[in-house]
């Protein structure tokens, strides 16, 4: 079942329930959908917004996830606070022990290291660690 928001040349909107997608369209052609408010057949699709169902259990998988992560990063990674760029340069041309590391970049610091090759990842919030301060 699909549910649509409905539009009649009054600008009337009203919802209705259909099979299939296409059964809107086959219905609508044929003049079998009326406005309930004037009875106009000449129906269109309102715009609408979609609804998404989330469960209670998808989310706390993924935030289960998003933990597991969070501390292999914080376990295995380095870091390197404010100095980032300086410091994914170095180890990207000899001049630093190769590691992993995470830290923070200006958006013109990340599109610098790009330029010159050296591939980097921002980290979404949900795995970032909260581990902020800087090692030595």
């Amino acid at each position: 079942m699909i549910k649509y928001m409905l539009k009649c040349c009054q600008d009337h909107e009203f919802e209705a329930w259909f099979g299939h997608s296409s059964d809107f369209d086959d219905q609508a052609c044929r003049g079998l959908i009326a406005c309930p408010h004037c009875g106009d057949v000449h129906i269109e699709k309102a715009p609408m917004a979609p609804h998404i169902r989330t469960s209670k259990s998808n989310t706390r998988k993924f935030d289960e996830i998003a933990e597991e992560m969070r501390r292999d990063i914080e376990k295995n990674c380095e870091n390197v606070g404010d100095d980032f760029a300086d410091t994914a340069r170095a180890i990207h041309y000899g001049d630093a022990p190769e590691r992993g590391i995470y830290g923070q970049a200006t958006i013109r610091q990340a599109q610098e290291l790009a330029e010159e090759g050296i591939e980097t990842l921002a980290l979404p919030d949900a795995i970032t660690p909260r581990n902020k301060t800087k090692l030595n």
